[in-house]
């Protein structure tokens, strides 16, 4: 792994308001944690490992992490109390709790484990025309929670040098907090490609039926489509718009046109993102960024067909030296950092 992160205020580039700059958290400050589990007992959308991922993330946190359990906040729909159940109001409410009062060099956590999805984009801001969402426990009453919120609640509260650290392990995962720096294993900050990413679309609705899965077909055409009617603006628009001062980081289950398994690891149910992320951390407690991106990914690669995402509020390192920037325009930023939280 690479070196700490940088203590003076960073430049964004990439299109950010000219003069906008971020802050890096050294993560020494105060610890919260809100972790949200949802198995959605006897629907037939119920998960098994949803809330097993919870109190196996919060016990990761406080043995490996130093965080308190006084200082965390845990919603699943296995408790009695009505106001720890992951209820859209309730977690809403969280969302606050999470935010408020904190400070530069703070670390925050969010971990949410349930059903994810897309609904129709509603103010312009996505590069496929869809929202990503999360599911409540009552979403059949009180709706769904789409990453507008999401960022809204836990992101646009927070000033220049507070770390929120996120892992979603949900389906559709890849912007649900609307971060608008997404990396590559290779640690190559990725722009839309509509032209390619279309071409994934068709090749995706042929497969589909090839296996004889319409749903898998209405699902990659509809990709296709809502790529080329809003093509780039809405990257540019997220970009302008979507970035923070503070220093928020998302390790997420799949890509936004991906589901993310529910697993049997052992004897457990499991997330199988949130079983991986604690299992790389275990391994190698010194990672940078992308280091840790592409162990998670690793470790899920031999199973499951999903392919965990990183998303930033900002880009992700120090500058690079022009001299350096032989491998691809993209290429702009060192994403050796060592990973902290």
């Amino acid at each position: 792994a690479g070196p700490p992160p940088p203590s003076t205020p960073q430049q964004f580039g990439h299109g950010a308001p000219s003069g906008y700059t971020f802050q890096y958290s050294n993560c020494t400050g105060k610890r919260k944690a809100l972790l949200i589990g949802i198995n959605y007992f006897g629907t037939k959308a119920e998960l098994k490992g949803c809330i097993n991922d919870v109190h196996n993330v919060s016990a990761f946190l406080v043995e490996r992490y130093g965080y308190k359990r006084e200082d965390m906040v845990i919603l699943t729909d296995d408790q009695t109390d009505p106001v720890m159940r992951p209820t859209k109001a309730n977690i809403i409410r969280a969302f606050g709790w999470l935010v408020n009062g904190a400070q530069p060099n703070d670390s925050l956590f969010l971990h949410y484990s349930g059903h994810g999805g897309q609904v129709r984009d509603a103010d312009g801001d996505e590069d496929d025309g869809y929202d990503e969402c999360i599911y409540p426990v009552d979403f059949e009453q009180a709706g769904y929670i789409t990453d507008d919120e999401i960022h809204f609640h836990v992101v646009k509260p927070l000033q220049q040098g507070v770390r929120l650290t996120a892992i979603f392990d949900s389906c559709h995962s890849a912007t649900v907090m609307d971060l608008p720096y997404v990396y590559s294993t290779k640690g190559i900050l990725k722009e839309p490609n509509l032209a390619k990413e279309a071409g994934q679309g068709l090749l995706g609705a042929i497969s589909s039926y090839a296996s004889g899965n319409m749903a898998g077909v209405a699902s990659s055409i509809m990709g296709f489509a809502k790529q080329a009617l809003n093509g780039d603006g809405a990257y540019k628009k997220t970009m302008a718009t979507r970035t923070s001062p503070a220093d928020v980081i998302m390790f997420s289950g799949s890509k936004d046109d991906q589901t993310s398994a529910d697993a049997t690891i052992g004897t457990q149910a499991t997330g199988a993102m949130s079983w991986a992320f604690i299992s790389a951390l275990k391994k190698n407690p010194k990672q940078s960024y992308v280091e840790l991106l592409n162990s998670i990914r690793e470790i899920l690669e031999t199973k499951y067909t999903q392919k965990p995402q990183l998303s930033c509020s900002h880009p992700l390192g120090m500058p690079i030296d022009r001299f350096k920037r032989t491998c691809c325009a993209n290429l702009v930023t060192d994403t050796n950092l060592l990973f902290v939280m």
